[in-house]
């Protein structure tokens, strides 16, 4: 479970409590909430207080980054205080941009209002990355810098490469690696597992062993290269026998098995820009690869999630206790709002007035409310983010029973939007 983040009367961050003793504080009135996501408290009469040392660690990802909080105690070692999964929206960016820059393309073409192109003549600072990838590098230094204020980190562990190249141009796979292997066939392994979703490329089976295989078998001249390697079940690798992919049926592997990594690649291109500004915080960073997290969490013996994998990262990751059964905070960035005053249909044209409202008595699309609904099919309290405010006054709230639509008086505001929307 995850613990609760304290601060001191001067708002300085402090060792984080278990909710038993959070929730004593806030009884004996000795604490106060300053923040429901993540749930931070507040003392009331205590200004200083030891801590232990406390390493921020990040698994950085394509779609979903793995964050945790991991200390260092003096009698049961290194353990996981809090952990989180941070869903990024760089592909809903990409969506956008493509988006807008039909719609443009569109206006330019019918000369009719537009913008003028300017196309790709511009000049870029050094280190600039395309939004979609910017701004996964935002999100965990959001974080980082969030944490900084309500935690006293002592360290940064972060996974600077998703697999180590030299590993994949010289795969040792032959021989009991199949099964068994250092630290160079985790890389190998993982890399397949991420490229080929974790299914069976004949099949597509999904729960079972999975088992490396040779799109051209090595005794009809294939090498040990990863674009020759895919993944198959027992039976199908067996079925297959000294057949190439083609002439077993399947010649879209071949083609499918040349082809890049994207997820992969868009984390290898943030990476050294995430490296830069999480050194710029002045912490003492550490990084490891993703074969290493891999060797770490399976000599351990935990299950695949992205908490897990940023709890193991690094060389201190071999030794670190956590519960698999944990739920960590799910964080999904929702952003603040969009820029585009009119909205369009699916050709460009302008489908409403112009100009849009933002905030409704004081409520906001993505804050964090309580909801007190008296009578009909949703009574009850609920709690949740705003998913919607309207002019006329009512406001939108998504719940685990669906969409609960109701006046603005009626919710009371616990946090204001930070950009992300929160979940267990």
């Amino acid at each position: 479970m995850n613990q609760v983040f304290v601060l001191s009367t001067t708002r300085q961050p402090l060792m984080p409590c278990s909710p038993a003793r959070a929730r004593r504080l806030l009884t004996a009135r000795n604490a106060a909430v300053f923040r429901h996501q993540p749930f931070t408290i507040i003392l009331t009469h205590r200004q200083t207080g030891e801590t232990q040392p406390l390493t921020w660690q990040l698994d950085p990802g394509s779609r979903v980054s793995g964050l945790a909080l991991v200390g260092t105690f003096p009698q049961q070692g290194r353990a996981v205080v809090w952990a989180g999964e941070l869903h990024h929206r760089g592909r809903q960016i990409t969506q956008r941009l493509l988006a807008r820059r039909a719609w443009r393309r569109a206006r330019r073409a019918r000369h009719t209002r537009y913008r003028p192109a300017r196309f790709a003549n511009r000049r870029r600072p050094q280190g600039w990355l395309p939004p979609s990838l910017q701004s996964r590098v935002d999100h965990l230094m959001s974080w980082t810098r969030r944490l900084q204020s309500i935690a006293p980190l002592s360290a940064i562990a972060m996974e600077l490469v998703r697999f180590d190249t030299q590993a994949l141009v010289h795969p040792e796979i032959r021989g009991v690696a199949y099964q068994q292997g250092t630290l160079l066939g985790y890389e190998v392994r993982e890399y397949l597992l991420d490229k080929w979703r974790r299914t069976c490329a004949y099949c597509q089976a999904t729960n079972g062993p999975l088992e490396i295989e040779h799109l051209i078998p090595r005794s009809r001249g294939g090498s040990d290269r990863v674009s020759n390697l895919t993944l198959a079940c027992p039976p199908c690798n067996q079925r297959k026998g000294r057949q190439t992919a083609q002439e077993y049926g399947f010649p879209e592997l071949l083609a499918q098995a040349q082809r890049p990594l994207k997820d992969a690649a868009a984390v290898n291109s943030t990476r050294w820009a995430l490296w830069r500004a999480l050194h710029a915080c002045g912490l003492p960073l550490t990084t490891g690869s993703g074969g290493r997290t891999k060797f770490n969490r399976v000599q351990q013996g935990y299950p695949k999630a992205h908490w897990i994998d940023a709890a193991c990262v690094g060389e201190h990751g071999h030794a670190v206790q956590l519960d698999p059964a944990t739920r960590p905070l799910t964080l999904t960035a929702i952003g603040r709002g969009r820029r585009q005053v009119v909205k369009t249909d699916r050709y460009g044209f302008p489908r409403t007035t112009a100009g849009r409202i933002k905030r409704v008595q004081g409520l906001q699309t993505g804050d964090w409310v309580k909801l007190v609904q008296p009578h009909g099919k949703y009574a009850g309290k609920w709690i949740g983010t705003l998913k919607g405010v309207r002019r006329t006054g009512q406001c939108d709230l998504q719940t685990a029973r669906g969409r609960v639509t109701a006046p603005a008086a009626r919710f009371t505001i616990l946090q204001r939007t930070t950009g992300y929307a929160y979940a267990l």
